[in-house]
Order: C-alpha cells, then structure tokens, then sequence
C-alpha cells in the first residue's frame, strides 16, 4: 500500500516497536483488540509470513473470541465471533491477496464489513485501492529477523489517533 502523508498531528501519535516472537505479536495483538469497537477498520501491510495471523490470533483474543483463526488466503473472509461481554460482535478477517481487480471488493460485498457491525481486519489492503475508508488503523508490519518483526501503528482519523494513544499508555505506560 502506498504510504499516506499523514498530517503532522497524527503522524506524531505513530507507536514503533519490535516484537520479539509470534507470541509477543500476539501479546500486542490482544492488548490492540482490547480497543477495538464495532465499526473499527485495521489494515494490516506487510511481506508473506510477517505474522499478520498471528496478530489477529491476539486480536481476537482480546474481543474474548474462542475461534478458531485461520488465514483467509483461500477464502477471501473468515468470520469469528467476539465473547459475550463484547455482544458477539462479528470479527471479519480478509486476505485480498488473491484479488485481481478493484471492483471484486465490491462484489464479495467487502465494503459493507468495514461499514458493518463488527471489527474488520484487511490483510493486503492495497487490493482495494481507493476503495478504502480514509480513517482506520494501518499496522506496517516487517521482518528483521527469523523470530523479530518491526511493527508501526499509524492511526488515520481522531478515534485511531485517540486508540494508538490509549494503546502505548496501557502497554509502555
């Protein structure tokens, strides 16, 4: 995905860290999803096995989710559902990888998840282009070695900015 100019504002609210493992991916993963609301849109950038699963796999986890989390690489969704205290709200799960073209985004009705009920997570967000809200969290995500991976919160819009804050304060206090 091309880099967005962020205003100065936001930009200074970026939070840039190491995780040191797949379970601390998973760790910052659960903390994020502690967050996170209905209508809430993360695109998560970065290289095949980055560890983009394994931070869902935290998200979900911190909506009390007891799915399953499996890549969506073949199915384009995954689906889980949140715990009760979070009113089982949905968790959407993409992987547009294997979109060709813009407009499948809207055909697999894609659109109405990041608008819906529930938290939406976009592996290879790029596929959608344009199509994409201008507010949502995007998560760069980068290999530095076997088990290392650089990670960058960059919040697009006050409620990002206001969630990445709230986010570093309970993690790095």
């Amino acid at each position: 995905m091309s880099e967005r100019k962020l205003p100065a504002t936001q930009a200074a609210h970026e939070l840039d860290f190491i995780s040191h493992s797949p379970a601390q991916t998973e760790r910052i993963g659960q903390r994020l999803g502690e967050q996170f609301q209905a209508g809430d849109l993360i695109l998560l950038i970065g290289d095949f096995g980055v560890g983009k699963t394994h931070l869902v796999k935290g998200v979900a986890r911190g909506l009390e989710s007891q799915d399953l989390v499996t890549s969506p690489s073949f199915v384009i969704v995954n689906e889980y559902r949140a715990g009760r205290s979070r009113r089982a709200m949905p968790i959407y799960h993409a992987d547009l990888y294997r979109i060709a073209e813009t407009g499948e985004i809207t055909t697999i009705g894609l659109d109405e998840l990041w608008d819906g009920d529930g938290v939406c997570l976009i592996e290879w967000p790029e596929r959608a282009g344009a199509l994409l809200p201008s507010e949502h969290l995007a998560i760069h995500m980068q290999h530095l070695s076997e088990t290392k991976r650089r990670l960058r919160l960059a919040p697009h819009g006050s409620r990002y900015v206001a969630l990445v804050d709230r986010f570093k304060d309970m993690t790095f206090g």
